[in-house]
Parts: structure tokens; C-alpha cells; sequence
């Protein structure tokens, strides 16, 4: 380690609440810096910023329907260390990935970097740019433990580091965080080409609990839920189901099409101004029409965004067991009505039922688990009281592999300045 950079004054237990994942910290730091230093050399004006993965709590298949959604920012972040430069170049290392460099004077998206690291810097760096920041040349070596594939965002951590960064060394840390999550939206949609909501950016720029209301999607509402989990005694569990991805697409679309299907029956273009009580008046109309599937998921809709909304408010007021009981109820939905727990094109193989079937067995009346993100394959969430955390771990990976059951905590810190 560079003898010019104290990494001993950075409080990691402050960040990343776990004892046992804080202690993991300083020698990530160190070899990060190390790396950094042998591409970039050493010295004393190194900086170092994080932005965390993030956990959808609340508001499953909500935002593209104009609804409300609650998310957390997780103690998993991507870490940069990072020198500013007066050249007008950014050079970034991520991982074990080749050096990417970029020319601020050239920033046009690019159709050939598509689905790259290149394209979602450029396309932060870019957006910053048209809406007026002051966007400048730095060096440095990017690491993330968010993991990949899990529902935890991983690209909107990653967005949220580089807009961090900018307004770090050109900024004065001024950007709101609420508008850097808008632009690693518009990098991820526009220069990556990956169609996105804007909750994965918001929790993991905003940080904490984070309640958002997209009735106006341009502008959104946005409120940060101020409940300090550290203090409740649970953890965050999420298992990794293993469940392949692959062929998964019509599925996935198939959720916002249907929905959509029943908003315009009733004469909307989304889900949002509906009420149960138009769809109960309408429904031989909406399922001679759209078919059962369809009307449930929009029954899924209307009850889970005002869940969300439920859920925030009591967070607020300090109701743990409240907030427990919604979520459930949420998971309840998300299996019955939303139906995206397996597809319909593999019945043999539903991995995510299984796991929230176990679950159910194992924990008791006051923890909780509900599907995680798109539904499908992939993950699970629950909320597991800190001593039952290490059996259910053990179970979850007794069943889809070592690793698979990640014990997480709900961090207080969106995108910062660690050093």
C-alpha cells in the first residue's frame, strides 16, 4: 500500500454496517489502491468514491405502469479510486477489463459500443454535460462487489459512481442525487441500449429507504425513508436461485403488455388512474377481452402500488411488524395475481417457488420473503432476524449451491465520498 494514502481514517463499519463485512474492507481498499497505483502511479491526490447495489423492497412490476415503488441501497457497492486530470481524458480500469479512455471532447453515442462499459461512462460524462455541470479528465481503477446477475444492480451502481466522481472533483459534490440517477437512466437507456426504470438509479444514488412515486415519470416524487435498520435486529437475505434466464424475454414482456392491455380497455394508457373498483365493474368485459391473466395483473397492480406506498409510511411512523405483514402480502401478490415466480413455458423447473416455499416453512410469523426484481428466474428476498440468518443461509445454499443465500444490510449512504 502507497505510504502517502491513510486508508486506516476511512470508518467502514459506518458503511457497511456488518462487522464481519466491514473487517473485509480495509484489504479490498488496499488491493484496489495498489492497482490503481500500478497503472496510474502514486501520490497523495487520490480520491475515493462508492455507490451501492440496490434491493426493490416494495412495488413489484409497478414503475412502468406509472406506479409506486420502495427500494434500499445494500451494503454492496463499486468502489473507484480515483485522480483528477487536466487533460480532458478519462481513463478508467474496471476489474480486470482492459483500460477503457474517452475524450470528453468527443462524448457522441455510438452504435458500435452498445452494451459496454465505454458507452455508460460516455453517456453519464455526456448528459452531465448538456444539462450544464462542469465535466473534466480523471484517472481511475474501478471494483465492485455487487454481484452480477442477482437483481441488485450492478450497472446502476455503476452509473451512479461515475456521476458521483464528476460532481466529486468538478462539482463540489453539488449534483443532487435524485438528478444523477436521472442521468445514469439516460445513459443506460440511450447509450448502453438497455430499456430501464429509474428505480434502480434512484436507490442506489438517493441511498437508504427510498419511496418513488412515478405518477409523473419525467418527475418523479421522491422520498427518503429516514428508518435506520441497523437497529431492528434483521437482515436482508438474498438467494440467488440459479434459475436460467435464457428464453425469458416474452415473459418478461408480457407483464407491461397486459397491463397495458387492461389501462387501455379502461380508456388509459397505463395502470395508474385505475381503480379495483373499475376493474371489478368492468371485468367480464376486460376477461372476455384481455383474458384472466391480464386482469389479474392489473388487480396485482392497483393492490401492490398502494402497498408500496404502505409499506414507506409505515417505515415513517416506526411499525416494523406492519411493514413486515405488507411485505409478505407483497410476495403473496407477486405469486397469485402477477404470476412472474415461473414461467408458464417450464413448469418442471421453478426454482423461485421452491425457494419461497422453503422459506415460508422455515421462518416464522414475523420475517418475511416475497420474490425479488422481474420475477421468473433469479432471486429472493427476505427479511430474516439477525440470529435465524445463519440457518437460513445454510438452507438456501443446501438447496441451490454455496454462496447462493447473500446476508445483507440496508446501508444509510447512496453514491459518496469515501476519501
Amino acid at each position: 500500500m502507497s505510504s502517502e494514502i491513510d486508508l486506516s481514517s476511512i470508518n467502514y463499519e459506518d458503511i457497511y454496517i456488518d462487522p464481519e463485512w466491514a473487517a473485509k474492507q480495509p484489504a479490498r481498499y488496499e488491493k484496489a489502491l495498489k492497482i490503481f497505483e500500478e497503472n496510474f502511479g502514486e501520490g497523495n491526490d487520490i480520491e475515493i468514491y462508492s455507490a451501492p447495489g440496490r434491493t426493490e423492497v416494495g412495488g413489484n412490476h409497478t414503475d412502468h405502469q406509472h406506479g409506486e415503488v420502495l427500494a434500499a441501497s445494500i451494503n454492496r457497492d463499486a468502489i473507484a479510486i480515483v485522480r483528477k486530470t487536466d487533460n480532458g481524458i478519462v481513463r478508467v480500469i474496471s476489474g480486470t477489463a482492459p483500460m477503457i479512455t474517452i475524450n470528453i471532447e468527443d462524448l457522441t453515442g455510438n452504435e458500435s459500443e452498445k452494451g459496454t462499459t465505454t458507452a455508460l461512462i460516455k453517456g453519464v460524462l455526456a448528459q452531465l454535460q448538456f444539462e450544464g455541470f462542469h465535466v473534466g479528465g480523471f484517472d481511475a481503477y474501478i471494483t465492485s462487489d455487487v454481484l452480477i446477475g442477482a437483481g441488485l444492480s450492478s450497472s446502476a451502481a455503476f452509473e451512479t459512481l461515475i456521476g458521483t466522481i464528476i460532481s466529486g472533483l468538478y462539482n463540489d459534490r453539488s449534483i443532487y442525487a435524485v438528478t444523477i440517477a436521472k442521468i445514469g437512466q439516460y445513459a443506460e437507456n440511450v447509450y448502453f441500449g438497455k430499456p430501464c426504470g429509474l428505480m434502480d438509479q434512484m436507490a442506489c444514488s438517493v441511498g437508504n429507504m427510498v419511496h418513488i412515486d412515478f405518477k409523473h415519470p419525467e418527475n418523479p416524487e421522491v422520498e427518503r425513508v429516514d428508518f435506520d435498520f441497523t437497529k431492528t435486529g434483521y437482515s436482508l437475505c438474498i438467494t440467488d436461485t440459479k434459475g436460467s434466464h435464457s428464453d425469458l424475454t416474452a415473459d418478461y414482456a408480457a407483464v407491461p403488455q397486459e397491463m397495458k392491455e387492461i389501462a387501455n380497455l379502461l380508456g388509459h394508457d397505463v395502470l395508474r388512474p385505475v381503480t379495483l373498483d373499475d376493474i371489478l365493474t368492468n371485468i367480464s368485459t376486460l376477461r372476455q377481452k384481455a383474458g384472466d391473466r391480464a386482469v389479474l395483473r392489473a388487480i396485482h397492480f392497483v393492490e401492490e402500488t398502494q402497498r408500496a406506498h404502505s409499506e414507506a409510511a409505515a417505515l415513517q411512523r416506526g411499525d416494523l411488524y406492519e411493514f413486515l405483514k405488507l411485505v409478505k402480502q407483497s410476495g403473496n401478490s407477486s405469486f397469485k395475481y402477477l404470476q412472474n415466480v415461473y414461467t408458464n413455458n417450464d413448469v418442471e423447473h421453478q426454482n423461485v417457488s421452491i425457494a419461497l416455499a422453503v422459506s415460508e416453512a422455515i421462518l416464522e410469523n414475523d420475517e418475511a420473503a416475497r420474490v425479488h426484481g422481474g420475477g421468473f428466474a433469479g432471486t429472493i428476498q427476505a427479511f430474516v432476524k439477525n440470529e435465524h440468518t445463519s440457518k437460513y443461509r445454510e438452507t438456501m445454499d443446501s438447496i441451490f449451491g454455496e454462496g447462493s443465500c447473500q446476508i445483507l444490510k440496508i446501508r444509510k449512504y447512496g453514491g459518496m465520498k469515501v476519501l
